[in-house]
């Protein structure tokens, strides 16, 4: 990920949260995710939300990255205009391509559609979902022209979860269904019975090792 884990500061701060807040992070604790999928805390932004508490993941095969990702939990007391709600789910998901398929014009509103499609899937309701869809391909030369060229998607996106009893969202089915579309990303067969119309990215041919 692109920021070094936390070194010592609690990322949830603590006793000093307000209640809501902690339930929501106790949640994202408690939540059971599929094997291949490795989650762990990492430093929180600072500046989007006076508490904020954040996870990156990775779906592992062996000593491989198939894809990873970054969920990050915002909480404003106050409320948020733009968010219409107090909290605010922020993530990045990003896996290498086939070039067969980063060529595919559709790939970005596909993986729109992956986005809240695991949403609905979990029955979640949401607001204000926004993000964009990034594709970029790189090319090697001179000293490095015996690499072959790759392909990586990106996800960026944030919605508003919807708050349920005590003003807390189902932060853990959040999560959940989070991992659902890092997984379809990184070419994983559903976890369990779905539609089997649903097309996931075939895994890509050299994943990185990690």
């Amino acid at each position: 990920m692109d920021e070094p884990k936390d070194t010592g500061e609690d990322p949830d701060q603590g006793d000093a949260a307000p209640l809501p807040f902690r339930a929501a992070v106790d949640a994202l604790r408690s939540a059971r995710l599929r094997p291949q999928i490795e989650v762990e805390p990492t430093r929180p932004p600072k500046r989007l939300a006076p508490f904020a508490y954040a996870l990156e993941a990775a779906v592992v095969d062996g000593d491989q990255d198939l894809a990873d990702g970054r969920l990050v939990l915002l909480y404003d007391p106050a409320g948020h205009d733009a968010w219409r709600g107090t909290f605010r789910l922020v993530t990045l998901v990003r896996a290498e391509l086939e070039p067969e398929m980063a060529a595919d014009p559709l790939l970005p509103d596909v993986c729109w559609s992956w986005l809240t499609g695991a949403l609905a899937a979990r029955g979640l309701t949401y607001g204000e979902p926004s993000g964009t869809v990034t594709r970029a391909s790189s090319h090697y030369f001179g000293g490095l022209a015996e690499r072959p060229s790759a392909s990586q998607i990106e996800i960026r996106a944030s919605w508003t979860p919807r708050e349920e009893l005590g003003g807390v969202p189902d932060t853990a089915a959040h999560l959940v269904s989070w991992c659902d579309l890092l997984a379809q990303v990184a070419g994983l067969p559903p976890a369990g019975p779905g539609d089997a119309s649903v097309v996931t990215l075939p895994q890509r041919r050299g994943p990185q090792s990690r």
